[in-house]
């Protein structure tokens, strides 16, 4: 047994863990809405600690972070389990796998971080399914990582806790969180979650001082009228900064959301359009083919800066951090710090 941080013992054998916002409290014997941190005679073990379902080496485009040592590659993770039940889920396979019969494979920290070394990467991501709930994990093999200069990634849907998230800070560089729609409606009924946790979260990382990049995914009839969208862009906007990359992603039916379309690129287009209106300086579109809406442009003399085709990228006009064009900051990182 791998005991877990971030929790307490109650009476009777009983665990509360303050992991992430569900704050579940778990019983013996049983586990949290994770399905993976598992009370064990009143003491919480992290039940996926070293083991992983996936393992590849992607560009960091696909996470997709852009303006985080972007054109370079991730050394990417994945395990089972997550505290979303999201119905559109696109891991379903993994995140709601059960510890019983679960395909995994064992892999080290330190090991981890040598082979995202070798294979040239130049960050680790720990993704495809939740990484909150792999804390204990993601926290020993970033310590090595960021010790040996790589950056460090989490794909998440935010859901961490204030206490969790703060102890990720020494080692944690990007924090790229799904804001998956901006109605509380939304979050209970298709997530089984809350909204304010995660715009707690994706605020406190922005203090703590990691890149934070939002993506939405697009579903028509449910997260997609432009006033809620609005909403959600504003609230970027003044929590997080305008230079805050939000990535507007088309929906693709999937796992139990099979009753409605793709999103229209034109739709995706039109929210483009207004969140560069309300002044954000950096919105993308996600999951489209060969639009320009993907390439970084330059907020003040719009000179195209960085193009992308899928998940590959091309440095146009961008030496460092500076638009060589007219000299503008851009709010890029090219190097871990």
């Amino acid at each position: 047994m791998y005991e877990a941080r971030q929790y307490a013992k109650l009476e009777n054998n009983t665990v509360k863990c303050s992991l992430c916002s569900h704050r579940c409290t778990i019983n013996d014997g049983k586990h949290g809405v994770c399905g993976v941190r598992v009370n064990e005679h009143g003491s919480l073990a992290a039940m996926t600690y070293g083991k992983i379902s996936a393992e590849a080496v992607d560009p960091i485009e696909k996470k997709p972070l852009f303006h985080y040592l972007p054109g370079t590659l991730s050394y990417s993770l994945g395990s089972i389990g997550c505290n979303f039940h999201c119905e559109h889920c696109q891991n379903w396979h993994i995140s709601r796998a059960e510890l019983d019969g679960a395909m995994l494979r064992s892999l080290e920290p330190a090991e981890g971080v040598k082979r995202a070394i070798s294979s040239g990467s130049k960050s680790i991501s720990w993704t495809y399914n939740e990484p909150t709930i792999w804390h204990e994990y993601a926290l020993d093999m970033g310590t090595i990582a960021r010790a040996k200069g790589l950056g460090t990634i989490y794909v998440t849907n935010g859901y961490i806790t204030e206490e969790a998230l703060r102890e990720l800070e020494p080692m944690l560089g990007a924090f790229r969180v799904d804001l998956k729609a901006f109605n509380d409606n939304f979050y209970k009924k298709i997530c089984g979650a809350k909204l304010q946790p995660v715009l707690d979260s994706a605020q406190l990382a922005r203090e703590l001082g990691m890149h934070v990049e939002t993506v939405t995914l697009v579903i028509p009839g449910l997260n997609d009228s432009m006033e809620e969208l609005e909403g959600l862009i504003r609230w970027v906007i003044e929590h997080l900064g305008p230079e805050t990359p939000m990535h507007f992603s088309a929906f693709h039916p999937d796992y139990k959301m099979l009753d409605r379309g793709a999103t229209p690129v034109e739709k995706l287009e039109k929210i483009y359009i207004k969140a560069k209106e309300l002044g954000l300086r950096f919105p993308y579109l996600g999951n489209v083919y060969r639009n320009p809406f993907e390439n970084t442009y330059c907020p003040n003399c719009n000179a195209m800066l960085i193009e992308r085709q899928g998940f590959s990228s091309r440095f146009v006009a961008l030496e460092g951090d500076q638009c060589t064009n007219c000299g503008e900051k851009i709010e890029i990182l090219r190097h871990v710090t």
